[in-house]
């Protein structure tokens, strides 16, 4: 674990407006919404959100200095504004890293830092692992690897930490749908009907919500319980885990050989229960030239104290390169 630089900024940059946005036309079916800001110039950086399905928001842009980095940020097929919202048509893995191909293409970029956590570090892997000469760098946050033992956490280990939580999303199912949350919440999900769809996308959002932070946060539940961001992130989210996202198992973990020499930072809550330590643990073991910093007093969200602070300090230490 890196020492502490009394001199490097920690805190969140002020909020800022895009200078060019659009929406990227990826194959005749999905468009994705895209957005630019912070030195036209600048060393580029992509924001890769997490979920999947969960979408971007301006806070996101926040994390990197504006007037040295050329910061992209995209919400996913299905996800936040792109369009068609929570559609599940050729929405894998490799369909996404070819849309980071597509609009990196389109912006003109040869080499980018990729910035990612939750999902979003799963992503980034996933890309860089695919893509290693396009990577300058890599700031990876609360590490997802898409595991079935992780899945099977999220659906049912959640439970020993957060029982209150866990049993309002496994209580929204009948007593005999309960030994297989993903299916059944599968079908309630992508079923058309709205009355059906929309209970079972909060129950789904709420849930990850109210287990994401290290206290108690109404802020957060309220914000994955809107309409919007609750039907992308868990159906979106459960077609990806019904799937153990498209990608053989383990996968991300065996080709970690491709990334070595690509300069990377990984930060992770001690005590983060949607995405636990020992897969960030599992990560580093496997790629040791990272630089591995844990927030002592944090959960998952990006927007724990302590995580937050790491993630600005990362992209102020990446300007060294």
């Amino acid at each position: 674990m890196p020492a502490p630089d009394a001199a490097i900024r920690t805190d969140l940059y002020p909020p800022i407006e895009p200078i060019a946005s659009g929406m990227l036309d990826l194959d005749g079916r999905h468009r994705m919404y895209w957005e630019e800001s912070g030195n036209p110039k600048g060393v580029p950086v992509l924001f890769l959100h997490g979920g999947p399905g969960a979408g971007a928001t301006p806070a996101h842009r926040r994390f990197f200095d504006p007037t040295y980095y050329r910061i992209f940020v995209f919400d996913q097929r299905g996800a936040g504004r792109s369009m068609p919202h929570a559609d599940l048509a050729d929405n894998t893995t490799p369909h996404l890293i070819d849309d980071i191909e597509a609009l990196r293409r389109a912006r003109g970029i040869d080499r980018w830092m990729v910035f990612g956590g939750s999902w979003g570090s799963t992503l980034a892997l996933a890309y860089a692992e695919a893509h290693p000469a396009h990577c300058r760098a890599l700031v990876l946050r609360g590490i997802f690897l898409c595991r079935k033992s992780e899945i099977n956490w999220f659906l049912y280990g959640l439970r020993t930490v957060f029982p209150e939580a866990w049993r309002n999303f496994a209580h929204f199912l009948p007593e005999a749908e309960r030994g297989d949350l993903l299916a059944h919440y599968y079908r309630r999900l992508t079923d058309p009907d709205a009355a059906v769809h929309m209970p079972a996308a909060r129950a789904w959002s709420t849930y990850e919500g109210a287990c994401s932070t290290l206290m108690p946060s109404p802020e957060t539940v309220s914000v994955f319980g809107e309409a919007r961001m609750a039907l992308g992130l868990s159906r979106i989210e459960a077609h990806y885990f019904r799937y153990d996202i498209f990608l053989p198992e383990n996968s991300l973990l065996a080709n970690v050989e491709r990334i070595r020499k690509i300069p990377g930072v990984i930060v992770q809550g001690r005590y983060d229960m949607v995405c636990p330590i020992i897969t960030a643990d599992d990560l580093v073991q496997a790629w040791p030239e990272a630089e591995y910093v844990i927030a002592p007093d944090a959960g998952h969200s990006a927007m724990e104290p302590g995580i937050r602070s790491a993630l600005v300090a990362a992209m102020e230490r990446m300007k060294r390169l």
